[in-house]
C-alpha cells in the first residue's frame, strides 16, 4: 500500500517511540502545529527541488538544441566539403555528448543542400523522483538549408572615366566575374537572375527593351541613319530617360507614361566631328548607345555576363541615382509584363517566367550590389526650345562647310543695300552672304585671246584678251540641320567657339549658345534622389549591398545611406574589390534556420 510522505514519517516516530509517549504525543494539542510545520517544509522541499530539476534539465537541453543548431548549420554550408553527417558528429563529439545525437538526414543536389539532426538525452532527477517522476527526456530537432532559390540580382556597376584610374576597372573587372562564377556555381538552374546596370552620366537601354517604353519623339537624325562611331556602327539615336524628381520616389518604372528621351550630345569638349571622314558623333556623349555601355536583363548565361564584363569602358561623369533607379527597376514588378513578352521572343530565358516576383513572394531572394568609385556630379539636360525642331544652322556635306542663319540683314552686313534679304555667317571666309553657302550662285570668270591681226604666212601678229563670264552654281547642298542633329556631332563649346564667337560679343555667345541651351542637376540633387530611391526599395525588403571602392567621403555617405545595414556595405582599394564581391555572394547564399 502506498503512503503518503507524511504518513511514513509518523509511522517511523511510532516504531522508535515508547509506547507511552506516543500516547502522550496523542494526546496533547499543541504537536498539531508541528507536524502541519513539517507538511508544509517537505511541501518547500518538494517545489524547490522540482524547480532544480527543471533548470538542470532546460539547461542540457538547451546545450543540445544550440550544439545542434551549429551542428546542421555547418554542415548544412555549400563551401563545407566534408560528410555533412561527419561534420554533425563532430560538433556533438566536441562538445562531449555524441552519444546523444540520434540521426542525421542530408538531402543535396546541384546548388542545394539540407542537413536534419535529431538528439536526445535522459536526465536522472534528483527531487522529482519523490513525486514518482525518476527521468526526464531532452528531444532536439533541427533542419538547416542553403539553396539558391529566386533570386534576382542587379549589378549596379560605376563605369565612370575615373574608373580609368589606378587600376580600378580591370580589378573591377575579375570581381565582377567571380561573383557571377560564384553565384552560378552554386545554385539550381534556372534560380538565379543577374542584371547588369553599367551607368556613367547615364544609363543606356538596349533595343529590344527600348521598344516596350513610351518616350518623346524628337526627332531623329537628319543625315543618315547610322554612323561609324569609334569602332562600329551605332543607332542614330540615344536610347537614354530623363527621370524626373518623382520617378526617385517609387520602385517601379511605367511602360505607359511618356519619358522624357535624353538628347545625343557632349557639354563639355571642343571637338568637330562632322567635317570627318566618315563622320562622327562627338567623343562622349552624356547618353552613349554603344552595346557596352547598355544594360542586361536577366541573364543567366554566365558566359554571356563575363564577356558584357569584359567590354565594359569608363569614361563620363558620374549618376549614381540614374544607375540606382535602373537597378530598382529591372527587379521591380512593373516589368513582368516586358520580361514576359521578351521570353516570348527567346530573348529572356523562359526560367524566369513571371519576374520579376512581386516583392511579398516568399520565395522571391531580391538583391542589388551597388558599386563606385566616385560621387554623384552634375548630369546635363538639353532644354526645350534646343530639342526639337531645326537649328538656324545649315551644313553643306560635301563641301563640309557651316552656314548660320541671323535673321534679316537690317544692318546691311553684306553691303548690297538689300535690307530685307535673309543674312547668313559664313565661317570658312568669314563673310556675310545672302545664302547658304552651297545653295546660291556665283560669277566665273575665264580668260581667252584672240588673234587680231595675222602675218602673211598665217601666224598671228596680235593677240587681245577676251574675258568670259557665267553664272556658277555653289558647290554641293547646303541642308538645314535639326537641333538633334546638331548637338550629336558637334559639341556644345565648338558650336559657340567655331559658329558664333567670330560675329557675336563673346557673352553673348556662351549665353545663347551655351548655357541658355543646356541645364544640369547638381550632385546635392543627385544625393538626395538617390537616398529617396534607396529608402523605396529597402521598404520593399530588397537586400541593398554597397562597394565604395577607393571613393571619396561623399560618395562612401551616399553608398552607406544606401545600404541595408552598416554590414552591407564595403569600403575596399585595390584588390580588396574581390574580396567585398565574394563576401556578398556568401551573404546571399546565406543559410536559413527553417525549423
Amino acid at each position: 500500500m502506498n503512503m503518503s510522505l507524511a504518513q511514513r514519517v509518523v509511522s517511523v516516530m511510532r516504531a522508535k517511540a515508547p509506547h507511552g509517549a506516543l500516547r502522550r504525543f496523542a494526546r496533547e494539542e499543541d504537536g498539531v502545529m508541528v507536524i502541519f510545520a513539517i507538511y508544509i517544509f517537505l511541501m518547500m522541499l518538494m517545489i524547490g527541488g522540482v524547480g532544480i530539476d527543471v533548470m538542470r534539465f532546460e539547461r542540457d537541453r538547451t546545450m543540445v538544441q544550440y550544439t545542434l543548431d551549429r551542428a546542421v548549420l555547418a554542415a548544412a554550408d555549400l563551401d563545407q566539403q566534408l560528410d555533412p553527417t561527419s561534420v554533425v558528429q563532430d560538433y556533438f563529439n566536441k562538445a562531449q555528448i555524441g552519444d546523444y545525437l540520434s540521426s542525421v538526414t542530408v538531402d543535396q543536389g546541384l546548388g542545394y543542400r539540407v542537413v536534419s539532426g535529431a538528439a536526445k538525452t535522459t536526465f536522472d532527477t534528483q527531487f522529482m523522483h519523490m513525486t514518482g517522476v525518476d527521468t526526464l527526456t531532452a528531444n532536439a530537432a533541427s533542419t538547416a538549408e542553403e539553396r539558391i532559390d529566386g533570386v534576382e540580382i542587379s549589378l549596379v556597376l560605376d563605369v565612370s572615366g575615373s574608373m580609368n584610374s589606378n587600376n580600378r576597372l580591370p580589378n573591377l573587372k575579375v570581381a565582377a566575374k567571380d561573383f557571377v562564377d560564384e553565384m552560378f556555381d552554386n545554385s539550381e538552374e534556372g534560380k538565379v537572375s543577374i542584371s547588369i546596370v553599367p551607368y556613367a552620366t547615364q544609363v543606356s537601354v538596349p533595343e529590344n527593351v527600348w521598344d516596350y517604353f513610351t518616350v518623346t519623339d524628337e526627332e531623329d537624325f537628319a543625315t543618315t541613319v547610322t554612323r561609324e562611331v569609334n569602332s562600329g556602327n551605332i543607332p542614330a539615336f540615344p536610347r537614354c530617360i530623363n527621370f524626373e524628381s518623382s520617378d526617385f520616389d517609387s520602385t517601379s518604372v511605367s511602360l505607359s507614361h511618356e519619358y522624357e528621351r535624353t538628347m545625343f550630345f557632349d557639354p563639355w569638349y571642343y571637338y568637330e566631328g562632322r567635317d570627318r571622314d566618315p563622320m562622327k558623333y562627338v567623343t562622349l556623349p552624356v547618353c552613349d548607345p554603344t552595346p557596352s555601355r547598355e544594360l542586361v536583363v536577366m541573364e543567366d548565361d554566365r558566359n554571356v555576363l563575363k564577356n558584357f564584363i569584359d567590354d565594359m569602358w569608363g569614361g563620363g561623369n558620374t549618376s549614381i541615382d540614374v544607375g540606382m533607379k535602373w537597378g530598382v527597376a529591372l527587379i521591380d514588378p512593373s516589368l513582368q509584363t516586358m520580361v514576359s513578352s521578351m521570353i516570348g521572343d527567346g530573348e529572356i530565358s523562359n526560367n524566369f517566367e513571371g519576374r520579376p516576383l512581386n516583392y511579398d513572394d516568399s520565395s522571391a531572394l531580391k538583391v542589388i550590389v551597388l558599386m563606385t568609385d566616385g560621387q554623384n556630379t552634375s548630369q546635363y539636360f538639353i532644354n526645350d526650345g534646343y530639342r526639337r525642331g531645326m537649328s538656324n544652322i545649315w551644313w553643306n556635306e560635301s563641301q563640309e562647310k557651316y552656314s548660320v542663319y541671323t535673321g534679316l540683314d537690317t544692318d546691311d552686313e553684306d553691303n548690297d543695300n538689300n535690307y530685307h534679304e535673309p543674312l547668313f555667317y559664313w565661317p570658312h571666309t568669314n563673310s556675310w552672304e545672302d545664302h547658304a553657302y552651297g545653295e546660291g550662285t556665283y560669277e566665273e570668270t575665264s580668260y581667252d585671246y584672240e588673234c587680231t591681226s595675222y602675218k602673211r604666212n598665217g601666224s598671228c601678229r596680235k593677240y587681245k584678251q577676251v574675258a568670259t563670264t557665267v553664272v556658277v552654281d555653289e558647290p554641293g547642298t547646303a541642308e538645314e540641320v535639326s537641333y538633334a542633329d546638331l548637338w550629336a556631332f558637334t559639341t556644345m563649346g565648338e558650336v559657340v567657339e567655331s559658329l558664333y564667337e567670330p560675329w557675336m560679343n563673346d557673352d553673348q555667345a556662351w549665353n545663347d549658345w551655351y548655357y541658355a541651351v543646356r541645364s544640369y542637376v547638381n550632385s546635392s540633387t543627385k544625393n538626395n534622389r538617390t537616398s529617396r530611391i534607396c529608402d523605396q526599395v529597402k521598404e520593399e525588403n530588397v537586400i541593398v549591398f554597397s562597394i565604395g571602392f577607393e571613393a571619396p567621403s561623399n560618395g562612401q555617405a551616399v553608398l552607406q545611406d544606401c545600404a541595408s545595414s552598416p554590414a552591407h556595405y564595403f569600403d575596399v582599394d585595390g584588390l580588396e574589390i574581390s574580396d567585398a564581391f565574394s563576401a556578398i555572394a556568401s551573404s546571399i547564399r546565406q543559410l536559413r534556420l527553417t525549423q
